[in-house]
C-alpha cells in the first residue's frame, strides 16, 4: 500500500504478525506509521504484507524527499511494536468466515443502542 508508485523504501521495519485480511491489515498499519511519523518532511508511507509460513510478513516504512532522520527507522520500528495497535489492527483485519449452510460472511454484530432509539428498544 503506498501513495506513490513504484513503492520505494528509504528506510523499513518488519515484523511478523498472525494470517489475517492483508488489506485492512496494512490500511491500519499505515494510517498508525503516518500519525506517527506526519512532522518528517517529505515522507510518504509504505506497507507491504507478504504471507510466510502461516503468517504475514509485514514491512512498514517508506520515502523521505531529502535526508531521512537518524530516529525514524526507530519510530516507525516503535509503532510496529506497540501491543496495544497490534492487537486493535489484528482485531480489524481478522479473517472473516462463511457460514457454509448459508454462505454468508459469520459477522459478530453487536447490539447498541443510542440516545435516539432508546425509547424504541425499551417501549418508554
Amino acid at each position: 500500500m503506498a501513495r506513490q508508485l513504484p513503492p520505494r523504501f528509504d528506510v523499513s521495519s518488519s515484523v511478523a504478525l498472525p494470517l489475517v485480511d492483508p488489506l485492512r491489515l496494512a490500511q491500519q498499519i499505515r494510517q498508525d506509521m503516518w500519525r506517527a511519523v506526519q512532522n518528517v518532511r517529505g515522507f510518504s508511507p509504505v506497507v507491504t504484507v507478504e504471507e510466510r509460513g502461516g503468517g504475514l510478513l509485514v514491512t512498514a516504512g517508506g520515502r523521505v524527499a531529502g535526508r531521512v532522520p537518524g530516529n525514524l527507522a526507530f519510530e516507525i520500528k516503535a509503532v510496529l511494536e506497540d501491543e496495544a495497535k497490534r492487537n486493535r489492527w489484528l482485531r480489524h483485519a481478522r479473517q472473516r468466515k462463511m457460514r457454509p449452510e448459508t454462505g454468508q460472511l459469520d459477522v459478530d454484530l453487536h447490539k447498541s443502542i443510542s440516545g435516539f432509539d432508546k425509547e424504541g428498544e425499551t417501549g418508554q
